[in-house]
């Protein structure tokens, strides 16, 4: 009798696990208590997959040998808690991917900076020749591909949320960009719970595994000393240190590996802003140690087009910019976003507070910001924060209403800025919707 596994959430990664799943001779049944996309169903179908939507039929779920669960669903969920009461195992895709495949795994986790990072790492390894997949929170599933179109090597992008079911997979080379206060309402609002969650990339390393690191965040340095890596060190900082393998000196980009010295003009980068120093420094890293040749490294770099959704550039109205950062889901990317504006700013902001601070933009706030419009079902704790600060504000309950009201506040030479801290799904059905339809508001200004 073939082994059971159930496959709870049947988006990308549910899917594409189950696919795996099937192709390695499972009985698999997937279960989603939302309604599934019909692409879903159909590729489901297509390969005789056995699925539910709108329910979890628990006889079939508690019947299983293990469960692979979408990265969208809480380890408290009640489906969740009962599966692990029971003693059947609860991974995630990448975990169960990684099993059945021998390809060198590049892994990007951070509280910010992890797609763009992801992308750019992808994009030149790509260019390099290399034959990589893109995988995790971007592009396809990796248990996908993995079953019916399989790379040499993966550039996966992670959350916290999938590295908490990741026991036995191991990263070639991980890459951690930063932490900051993030998702803590799926951590017990501990922010050492979610450090825990992110250290977990490092799990199973060795000495011949790489960690790459920003060697300036104040988090990973104290949890790096205490935790004593097995893998070699590559950390990397906006200028020289004693030890650092990535840094800018003289305004050239210098990456420091066993086998050779990498050097580039800081002015040739795409990518602007310190936030996009530090992943570009990371992506060159992780590039180098996969020995792309440098004209491809440095061609990479200075032709990358960023990540939609990212500060991406809009449209110019009227003499005023309007810029996109609808990825922003915390307070430190809109901390990044407020730090590159060289204008006064119009900031769009609020959503679904995931347990925020908002004390860590506040001096930003105060020196380029001249009007708020909170975007959201429940603005109160943003009032409570910014009120009185001697700023305008404004509530919309739409983003036609943000985009008009960001118009009539902006004046010539502004810039009008959707970085919102916040989760998107009191409004929105993600934040690419929230994003695409910023877009469209401002394009039909």
């Amino acid at each position: 009798m073939k082994a059971r596994i159930v496959i709870l959430g049947a988006g990308e990664s549910g899917t594409g696990a189950a696919i795996l799943a099937k192709a390695k001779g499972y009985d698999v049944f997937v279960s989603d208590s939302s309604a599934i996309k019909q692409k879903y169903k159909e590729m489901l179908d297509s390969r005789g997959i056995r699925w539910e939507e709108g329910r979890h039929t628990e006889d079939v779920l508690f019947s299983a040998e293990e469960a692979i669960k979408s990265p969208g669903i809480s380890s408290k969920a009640p489906i969740i808690e009962e599966l692990i009461k029971r003693d059947i195992p609860v991974i995630s895709e990448i975990e169960f991917a990684g099993r059945y495949s021998d390809a060198t795994m590049i892994c990007i986790t951070g509280s910010n900076g992890k797609t763009t990072t992801t992308m750019l790492t992808y994009h030149i390894l790509k260019e390099g020749g290399l034959d990589v997949g893109l995988a995790g929170n971007v592009g396809n599933s990796l248990a996908l591909q993995v079953a019916e179109s399989p790379h040499a090597c993966y550039v996966i992008e992670l959350s916290s949320f999938q590295l908490d079911n990741m026991y036995r997979f191991k990263a070639d080379i991980a890459v951690l960009l930063n932490i900051t206060p993030d998702h803590l309402d799926r951590y017990d609002y501990k922010m050492q719970n979610y450090i825990d969650s992110k250290f977990r990339i490092i799990q199973n390393q060795t000495k011949k595994d790489a960690f790459v690191f920003w060697n300036d965040d104040p988090v990973i340095i104290r949890e790096v000393a205490k935790r004593k890596p097995a893998a070699t060190l590559y950390p990397f900082a906006s200028a020289f240190q004693d030890g650092v393998k990535g840094y800018v000196e003289k305004k050239q980009l210098v990456i420091e590996t066993k086998k050779r010295l990498f050097t580039m003009e800081q002015d040739l980068l795409a990518l602007t802003g310190t936030h996009n120093l530090y992943n570009s420094l990371a992506s060159g890293i992780s590039a180098k140690l996969m020995d792309i040749h440098d004209e491809n490294i440095r061609a990479s770099l200075s032709d990358f087009t960023g990540v939609e959704h990212r500060l991406e550039k809009v449209a110019r109205v009227r003499g005023v910019d309007y810029v996109n950062d609808s990825k922003a889901t915390n307070v430190n990317s809109c901390w990044y976003a407020l730090q590159s504006m060289t204008t006064k700013v119009i900031l769009i902001l609020g959503g679904v507070d995931k347990g925020n601070d908002y004390s860590e933009i506040e001096e930003l706030v105060k020196e380029k910001v001249c009007a708020l419009i909170f975007l959201g079902v429940d603005n109160a704790k943003l009032h409570s924060f910014f009120n009185g600060k001697a700023l305008e504000t404004a509530d919309a309950r739409s983003m036609q209403e943000a985009v008009d009201k960001a118009y009539r506040f902006a004046q010539k030479g502004d810039t009008v800025l959707l970085s919102p801290c916040c989760a998107s799904f009191d409004l929105f059905a993600n934040y690419e919707d929230r994003g695409n339809q910023f877009k469209n508001c401002v394009l039909n200004l």
